[in-house]
């Protein structure tokens, strides 16, 4: 069995952001305990090379600009671009898997879908279809939650497979999706904690930064995560771009 953690960076409204992306990080249950030990072995290191508590929240908004835990903590440019990229790089060292769904609003709104819809189909498809025969439990951020379980639901029941795999578009139902979505606070989960930083660096990967003299989140830093990057989302001989990423719609 695989736990899901889900987190999105954007907002979905038609206003703000130019994307919507969900991350998705995914820890196999049996070794959930020995990753769970090595993540906080990890936020020791942090604590002691860069001053951060062990239990504050550590997201992508904050490392940008210095907000959250930063204002007690500030850093420089230079070591939060290395405090984010340490993040990515422990998740293959851990045995995790991560992809994102970056979905350009303005495309999402002319199909008249919203892009959270968009997005959660699109991730539900891919789970479902990168893990057949494994059980999937969802565990996202709080928000809302009852937007997020209904399509869970609608998913289990009857669930589609998109173009990514073929053409056409065929009624899968998501089986092997375990319960409900469990909803959880970022501020008490390290891996929604990464599943953040993924989802920022997927949509920096497809839409590079402006050029400054630091950047905190390179286009690059979506492939720090290296072998996490979970290569079968996406038929990328047939539909190219980078690994673990699904765009959209």
């Amino acid at each position: 069995m695989y736990l899901a953690y889900v987190d999105d960076s954007g907002d979905p409204g038609e206003q703000g952001s130019q994307t919507y992306v969900l991350g998705c990080v995914l820890v196999e249950s049996s070794h959930w305990a020995a990753t769970f030990d090595q993540v906080i072995a990890f936020r020791r290191f942090v604590r002691a090379r860069f001053g951060i508590p062990v239990r504050a929240e550590i997201k992508a908004n904050y490392l940008l600009r210095n907000g959250g835990i930063f204002r007690q903590h500030p850093l420089t440019e230079s070591a939060r671009f290395h405090l984010y990229r340490s993040f990515m790089r422990l998740q293959p060292k851990l045995g995790m898997e991560a992809f994102a769904v970056v979905i350009d609003k303005a495309k999402a709104f002319a199909d008249d879908r919203s892009p959270d819809d968009v997005a959660w189909e699109y991730l539900l498809q891919r789970l479902e279809r990168s893990f057949q025969g494994t059980e999937v439990l969802i565990i996202h951020d709080e928000g809302d939650a009852l937007a997020v379980r209904a399509r869970a639901r609608k998913a289990r029941r009857a669930g589609t497979a998109g173009s990514a795999f073929g053409t056409g578009v065929l009624s899968v139902p998501f089986r092997n999706l375990l319960d409900d979505p469990v909803p959880r606070k970022s501020t008490e989960s390290y891996f929604l904690q990464m599943a953040d930083l993924a989802a920022y660096a997927a949509f920096r990967r497809m839409y590079p930064p402006p050029v400054r003299p630091v950047q905190i989140v390179p286009q690059t830093m979506w492939d720090e995560l290296g072998a996490a990057r979970l290569a079968r989302v996406r038929n990328v001989v047939r539909f190219p771009g980078p690994l673990g990423i699904v765009p959209g719609p």
